[in-house]
């Protein structure tokens, strides 16, 4: 990995010339990170698996694969949601390395993959891309939808620093801090981190709610008075509430917080590195998939925690 001093960035957009941009993968947070690349005035190309949100209706070209998304573009971006997809995307049947070679070689272009995958894979995707001539950076990202919305995302990148200056301005049309923190690989790693201490915090909150309230204690007040001490959190603050209140409509999914989590696990038992916390949360998602639970909320974590004191933190909504 680079030992290079991080390159990080906040602040508001700066202006940056038109160009040309595909967007592949329209989902919960890629339909509003593509819609602030419209708004800010690119020409976007863009392909999805479902039907083009309405949200990007007459703004957009829809193009019928990634690789002709890819031969209009000169930068593309990825928002898919797991590490096969991603490889299908890239190097399957009608994609952007077809798209690539059509172009006539990557010269000049760079793909972006803001989805979180294994990061040894996306080594070796950024070897194949670079191979046909074209950049790579891979930038996961965090805030959730809210955050894809209000184009307040955190971006974490690795890939080389001339790649990374080039779609810096297009980057900071959807994050408030974009850092490169290395080489190819080094974002996806930084997003498992990330990953890990949210779905940590998240089990706190939810053992501190669920101990709160079986005891006897009413826990919006809990969680008022938790927030004005050490520890307060951001995790308390927006996922505590969705626990008190029953607000479990997906910003991010327990499903895909399993798969990230199950990165990290994977990644830890090939570094020698032992992850007991994050094995307990992981346990915890799992266990909220099998009760159901597996497209709500991450901060439905709590359902778990809930079903094994045989007791809610709040009553569900009728």
């Amino acid at each position: 990995m680079s030992t290079d001093t991080p390159t990080a960035t906040q602040g508001s957009t700066p202006a940056t010339a038109p160009r040309r941009i595909g967007f592949i993968g329209l989902g919960i947070m890629g339909t509003p990170m593509a819609g602030h690349l419209a708004d800010a005035g690119h020409t976007l190309f863009v392909h999805t698996r479902g039907q083009v949100p309405a949200a990007l209706a007459g703004r957009a070209e829809v193009c019928t694969s990634a690789a002709e998304v890819t031969r209009h573009a000169e930068v593309v971006f990825l928002m898919v949601p797991d590490t096969p997809d991603v490889e299908k995307v890239l190097f399957g049947e009608h994609g952007v390395a077809e798209g690539l070679a059509g172009a006539g070689g990557g010269a000049g272009r760079t793909v972006v993959d803001c989805s979180s995958i294994d990061p040894i894979a996306t080594q070796d995707f950024a070897r194949r891309i670079a191979a046909l001539g074209a950049g790579y950076v891979d930038a996961p990202v965090s805030g959730g939808e809210v955050g894809a919305k209000a184009a307040s995302l955190t971006i974490m990148c690795g890939g080389d620093q001339a790649v990374f200056d080039g779609v810096l301005p297009l980057l900071k049309t959807m994050g408030k801090n974009v850092t490169r923190v290395g080489d190819a690989g080094a974002g996806q790693i930084t997003k498992v981190a990330n990953q890990i201490i949210v779905a940590l915090n998240i089990a706190a909150v939810a053992e501190a709610l669920v101990f709160a309230s079986k005891a006897g204690a009413d826990p919006a007040r809990v969680r008022q008075a938790l927030m004005g001490g050490f520890a307060a959190s951001r995790i308390l603050e927006v996922h505590g509430e969705r626990m008190i209140h029953r607000s479990f409509a997906p910003g991010f999914r327990i499903a895909l917080h399993q798969k990230d989590l199950n990165l990290a696990m994977q990644s830890a038992r090939s570094l020698g590195v032992a992850l007991p916390q994050t094995a307990g949360a992981a346990q915890l998602m799992n266990a909220c998939a099998a009760l159901g639970h597996g497209q709500a909320d991450h901060a439905a974590l709590v359902r778990a925690l809930e079903a094994m004191a045989q007791h809610p933190v709040a009553p569900d909504a009728d």
